[in-house]
């Protein structure tokens, strides 16, 4: 028997209950795609057992690993989420509190962390910007209230010194980071499309980024 059919073998014996030994991934497969099930379809609309058709396990078996959606969900914050969003905040941290650092620093890291996790930009529309969003009051409660306050009373002190546009809001400049940063990204399918631009990808869009932050719309 192939490698594949070997695989599909596995699955289809796979029963409700303990995993086998030689299974030692699973968990994490399964987070990944209840992941991608959130994402194209919303945490809400998602029932536990489309997420174990699609990683070929029984119901039983997902729920093994993390009980219902409410623990899955929990998973995915603990596990994928927040760290990745703490890599931006270690990233923003050695940045000091020179605010043109601090703004490379944010923009490149939220490009290396939708680089690593396609998923967080959709994700992010469904679950915390729409209203009811499933994550929402998760952020708020466990992500949000350190890296835009972190970022924000950067910005503040560098204005007070003269080091940043005294025009500029710190606050609303976090606002403009983030709209500059995963808007694009979640609406790429969007964007790509009305433009035929398939072939501009994540660096595109960084350097594009970038350059407007540093430059303008100038020449200079």
């Amino acid at each position: 028997m192939t490698t594949s059919g070997h695989r599909a073998a596995n699955k289809r014996g796979r029963r409700a209950g303990r995993p086998n030994a030689d299974e030692p991934d699973l968990r994490a497969l399964l987070l990944d795609v209840a992941i991608a099930q959130f994402s194209r379809l919303g945490i809400g609309a998602t029932p536990l057992r489309s997420i174990a058709a699609a990683a070929g396990v029984t119901p039983a078996m997902l729920h093994y690993y993390f009980g219902d959606k409410t623990r899955l969900t929990q998973a995915l914050v603990d596990e994928r989420l927040l760290p990745a969003l703490a890599s931006v905040h270690a990233r923003l941290e050695s940045a000091g509190d020179d605010p043109a650092a601090l703004i490379e620093g944010f923009v490149r890291g939220i490009g290396e962390v939708v680089a690593r996790h396609p998923w967080l930009p959709p994700l992010w529309v469904r679950e915390v910007l729409c209203e009811g969003g499933a994550l929402r009051d998760v952020l708020f409660n466990q992500a949000i209230p350190q890296l835009p306050q972190m970022l924000a009373q950067r910005f503040a002190t560098a204005r007070a010194s003269g080091k940043l546009n005294a025009g500029l809001d710190p606050q609303l400049l976090v606002v403009s980071l983030v709209g500059l940063t995963l808007f694009p990204a979640a609406g790429a399918p969007i964007w790509r499309r009305v433009f035929a631009a398939e072939h501009l990808g994540a660096d595109d869009l960084l350097k594009h980024t970038l350059a407007l932050l540093d430059h303008g719309v100038g020449t200079g």
